[in-house]
């Protein structure tokens, strides 16, 4: 999320300002056609910023390829960055996990043997290769995102983590089931930033009309996984910039 020096960028003259937009547009509609490699920009609602990329990217070190190659245009002399959000696609496989545990130990495996380490490997790479288009996807072309990011309890009366395997897939359950009612009105990808960022999981909503991310969170609330375990964080709202529109949200007549 990026905040414009508009104090700096409206001393400049009117023909450098239309030159720096140009170069930066061009730049990022080429990111644009990425596909699962894409980017995206949206001008932000409210006062934490002015304008957030979204950068889908299958490797950190595509991610700090990106950064770099941005850190070259001379628009980003003109942006201050007021955060940022590291983490990486994560799939919700609570179910899945518990049944190939199960049948691991059905068949006399002691847990972290090798046996028993080669047998999650080959669950998982079943799971990957069926689910890659979930793993990898494309950013939504919806107009509407919402970003948060959010942790799940694990101190004074209550700790997810130390909750067995089995209530938390029953309320995984429970919690998926609200987030599917609104299928064909959010797309939710959710991202693991364990290790990568200050907060355990972020969460992307987009849509094409933004009072869904409202109803869907605040439904959401309600259940035993927010209700019980949730902490949220600042909540993140922008309408679709499209790279041509660039020079358009930049200019001051």
């Amino acid at each position: 999320m990026f905040r414009v020096r508009w104090d700096a960028w409206r001393a400049l003259p009117a023909a450098d300002r239309a030159g720096i937009a140009a170069e930066a547009s061009g730049v990022l509609a080429g990111m644009e056609q990425g596909g699962r490699e894409g980017s995206a920009a949206f001008s932000m609602l409210g006062h934490k910023g002015d304008l957030m990329l979204v950068h889908f990217r299958s490797s950190f070190q595509k991610l700090e390829e990106t950064q770099r190659h941005l850190r070259k245009l001379r628009l980003f002399d003109y942006l201050e960055a007021t955060t940022s959000y590291l983490s990486m696609v994560e799939l919700g496989l609570y179910e899945s996990t518990q049944k190939a545990y199960s049948s691991l130990a059905g068949q006399g495996l002691a847990p972290f043997s090798p046996e028993w380490n080669q047998g999650i490997e080959e669950t998982l790479q079943r799971q990957r290769e069926a689910m890659a288009p979930r793993l990898f996807p494309e950013i939504p072309a919806s107009p509407y995102i919402c970003f948060y990011p959010m942790d799940r309890r694990r101190g004074e009366d209550k700790n997810w983590y130390q909750e067995t395997m089995s209530e938390r897939v029953r309320m995984m359950n429970e919690h998926g089931m609200i987030g599917r009612r609104y299928a064909g009105e959010v797309r939710q990808i959710i991202t693991g930033s364990i290790g990568f960022d200050n907060w355990e999981w972020g969460v992307d909503l987009f849509a094409e009309d933004p009072l869904v991310f409202k109803k869907l969170i605040y439904e959401m609330r309600f259940d035993e996984v927010s209700a019980v375990y949730a902490l949220f964080g600042e909540f993140f709202v922008g309408l679709r910039c499209p790279a041509v529109e660039i020079p358009s949200f930049l200019r001051l007549d």
